[in-house]
């Protein structure tokens, strides 16, 4: 380590900085991973992360204070989750850290990270957006009509989310506008079809942008003292739930004005057995938008599904947040355990497990009520019950890293 160049060093932290920020990984995990790999390779780094960008400071130890400072100011989108190029650029700084690939070859292999998905990866992007919007809505115990309604609309969600990707203005608008297709879908069919449980198939097949796991994930920065970023990132997960509010009111507002008046019902008929299956479905539909390798498919779904299980079981004998939290403290403890054993990302447990239980739907649909109903109470409740899941889920995160504290950051 010693003899390859510092600024080859430098730049082999920046690019591994770039990519786990890309991969949705939270400033705690993210600072702590840097400074590991730094620390092995000969560095002093002071990292400073937000959902919007990284702050890189380096300097060499072995030159005199103030001769080697060095700094990096790198603008980022906001990250998504991506568990394979997670799990291969955590192999690649294993690699370097051991002596086993040199630092030039983990850069040029970060690098080649970056290859643009094939015609088959968006095509199972998708459908992926179609089968989790259907698998929420069976796992809600829907009408068939419903989830064959939100079903279609995921389809077309993907589609419109893979139309707009690389162009900014309308990436900008891009969950007004889901959520516009969304109403307009739902709108139609229950006006020209059948009945629907109109909100919750919006819902259901907006599923995917609701920034349920970016709430949990800005909370859990607040209570680990990295407050800039878990405030702008809670801001941005509140100007995504306005977007999609905005795009479905709208929707609501045009359909009135044109003089369609959908029929709406609060029916819910399916039996256990749909509710088991969806479950599966929903988790495997997961694995499939968290772009997993089909090699740790089994782990997503089987954390996935454990983490619904938990919380169901849970719920039902100690109450719902109970029920949360203790889902939450196991997955937690779970992924520390599983990246110790395997020297794995514990973010393939940890992530996918606890998306289960996101208070994302809730606040939604809290948003939606308070729009179209104009009634601050019914705002008040509902704001209440998604503070009422993420602390559940925060505690669960804290208590769960004490239970089985993590040798690995991610």
């Amino acid at each position: 380590m010693e003899a390859a160049a510092y600024a080859t060093r430098i730049a082999f932290v920046v690019e591994l900085a770039e990519h786990l920020h890309a991969y949705g990984t939270t400033a705690q995990r993210l600072e702590g991973a840097l400074v590991g790999v730094a620390t092995e390779l000969g560095l002093e780094l002071e990292p400073f992360s937000n959902p919007t960008g990284v702050i890189l400071s380096f300097s060499d130890p072995t030159r005199p204070p103030g001769d080697s400072d060095t700094t990096r100011v790198i603008r980022l989108p906001p990250g998504d989750t991506d568990l394979a190029k997670l799990c291969e650029a955590d192999r690649i700084a294993d690699e370097v850290v051991a002596g086993r690939l040199d630092i030039a070859a983990g850069h040029a292999a970060l690098r080649a990270l970056e290859r643009p998905p094939t015609a088959r990866n968006n095509l199972v992007q998708v459908l992926g957006f179609g089968l989790v919007a259907a698998s929420i809505a069976g796992l809600l115990r829907l009408p068939w009509l419903d989830i064959g309604t939100a079903g279609a609309t995921g389809l077309l969600i993907g589609l419109l989310e893979l139309a707009t990707r690389g162009r900014p203005q309308a990436r900008e608008a891009g969950e007004a506008l889901a959520a516009l297709a969304a109403g307009f879908v739902a709108i139609l069919v229950a006006t020209f079809v059948g009945p629907l449980n109109l909100n919750t198939v919006i819902i259901a097949a907006l599923i995917v942008m609701v920034p349920g796991m970016a709430l949990t994930n800005a909370v859990n920065e607040l209570t680990s003292n990295h407050l800039i970023s878990g405030t702008a990132r809670f801001a941005g997960a509140l100007a995504t739930l306005m977007k999609l509010t905005v795009g479905s009111g709208l929707a609501l507002a045009l359909a009135h004005f044109a003089g369609i008046e959908p029929q709406v019902r609060a029916w819910r008929p399916q039996p256990d057995i749909v509710e088991w299956v969806s479950v599966l479905l929903a988790a495997f539909s997961f694995a499939v938008l968290f772009r997993a390798r089909w090699q740790d498919y089994p782990v997503v779904v089987a954390a996935a599904v454990g983490g619904y299980l938990i919380s169901r079981l849970g719920g039902q004998h100690f109450g719902s947040p109970a029920g949360i939290f203790l889902s939450a403290l196991l997955l937690t403890a779970a992924g520390n355990g599983y990246a110790r054993w395997a020297q794995r990302p514990g973010a393939l447990v940890r992530v996918p497990g606890i998306l289960m239980l996101v208070p994302g739907s809730a606040s939604l649909r809290g948003v939606m009520n308070l729009v179209q109903q104009q009634d601050a109470t019914l705002g008040q409740v509902a704001a209440l019950g998604v503070l009422n899941i993420l602390l559940a889920l925060v505690a669960g995160l804290l208590f769960g890293n004490l239970l089985l504290p993590t040798r690995r950051n991610l």
